[in-house]
């Protein structure tokens, strides 16, 4: 879809700032929007916020391969 989404599963954990650009990128991208208009900005900015949280709940849940040999 948009090549330019960087990946946030590193070795460190992404900071929230990170996590949040990343989901105002895909929401501007899935919706044709780069700033909605005042009728679409709230559930514009709700997507953000959903897609954050998703995002945040994904990268909290996946195991790394160094954590899984440590294991």
């Amino acid at each position: 879809m948009c090549r330019n989404i960087k990946s946030l599963r590193h070795d460190t954990p992404p900071i929230n700032d990170e996590i949040t650009l990343a989901a105002l990128q895909y929401v501007r991208k899935v919706s044709g929007y780069r700033a909605p208009s005042k009728v679409n900005r709230d559930v514009f900015d709700a997507a953000v916020a959903e897609i954050a949280d998703s995002t945040r709940r994904l990268l909290n849940g996946l195991s790394s391969a160094s954590a899984a040999r440590v294991a």
